[in-house]
């Protein structure tokens, strides 16, 4: 019998890096918000059977009523208000999940090309450990750089990854990893990091580069491109 998933979609943020007064999740990609695009592939998924939704606060209504139910996203079962940070907004989320589920998906509202192959394989991964992650390996050189600007040293590139969303995880994993942090006054935008702090064993699973996360002015045109490269291609697909 397959293990009851749920997701946490953190949607919380401000937009203030995208210098606009609407919520970047609620700005239009190809006629359609960000965040449909989004829970439209949790929606699709038979891996995914419940949604947590963290929207701004006092934006619950609104959301339930021009992004659920006009778009027929029937698996977000919970629609809750975000906190002061991306940490508070996740641990909100979790706090509503049904008893039943075994595993937490944790995927940014604002990352609109997730491919539904990427959830499965990283939900898959989840099952051989304590979690999975989408990561894609470094195309640059890194330096590490001191506070005066000048180069500390470099590191091996071929071992650095770049942490994306979806993360998955136990549920009981998560919910300890984020206790245990608020216990000891930690904070981190990454889920994994506050898992991986316990010593628990966290698979990577290479994602891809499309796989943005919208944030800024520059994002949103990259997206806008994202869309338009791959109508294209579904144009020249049908010839």
């Amino acid at each position: 019998m397959t293990s009851r998933v749920a997701a946490v979609i953190p949607a919380a943020g401000s937009g203030q890096r995208m210098g606009r007064s609407t919520p970047k999740q609620f700005l239009r990609l190809d006629g359609v918000p960000i965040l449909v695009h989004t829970l439209k592939v949790f929606e699709a998924s038979p891996l995914i059977h419940e949604v947590c939704l963290v929207v701004p606060q006092g934006r619950e209504k609104q959301c339930r009523e021009e992004l659920l139910e006009p778009y027929g996203l029937k698996k977000v079962t919970q629609t809750v208000p975000g906190g002061a940070t991306r940490q508070d907004s996740v641990y909100r989320g979790l706090s509503t999940i049904s008893p039943e589920a075994v595993r937490v998906v944790v995927h940014d509202g604002v990352r609109p090309f997730l491919s539904p192959e990427l959830l499965k394989r990283v939900i898959k991964a989840s099952e051989t450990g304590d979690g999975a992650i989408a990561a894609v390996p470094l195309k640059d050189t890194p330096k590490y750089v001191h506070e005066n600007g000048t180069v500390d040293r470099t590191p091996d590139r071929a071992r650095l990854y770049l942490a994306q969303t979806p993360q998955v995880f136990l549920k009981n994993i998560l919910i300890e990893a984020y206790s245990k942090a608020y216990v000891d006054g930690v904070n981190s935008t990454d889920d994994s990091a506050l898992v991986e702090r316990l010593g628990y064993r966290v698979r990577v699973v290479e994602g891809t580069w499309d796989n943005i996360k919208i944030t800024t002015a520059d994002d949103l045109d990259l997206a806008e491109k994202i869309i338009r490269m791959r109508r294209s291609e579904r144009k020249r697909a049908k010839r």
